[in-house]
């Protein structure tokens, strides 16, 4: 796989609550594909959540079925989804 279509694999995902970690973020994620690797951001200083993490998956098809649902909740919190570059 080349390095572009790798990065296809990427999405970015806002508004995450701050009570979710690195494993809740790869468990909700991984219902719609294999799931390489999934990582919140935090914040170094204060430990807290930034509110925003990254996803890759191993197949085009996780994006797809991703995409397939309208209306995505984790830990009673709406969040967004975005592809990145």
């Amino acid at each position: 796989m080349s390095g572009a279509s790798a990065r296809s694999l990427k999405i970015f995902v806002g508004n995450i609550a701050w009570t979710v970690g690195h494993r809740e973020l790869r468990n909700y994620f991984s219902q719609f594909g294999k799931v390489s690797w999934a990582q919140v951001v935090f914040d170094r200083k204060s430990g807290l959540s930034k509110g925003y993490g990254f996803v890759s998956f191993q197949k085009k098809s996780a994006l797809e079925n991703l995409e397939r649902n309208q209306k995505h909740v984790l830990d009673n919190t709406p969040i967004f989804f975005q592809q990145t570059d």
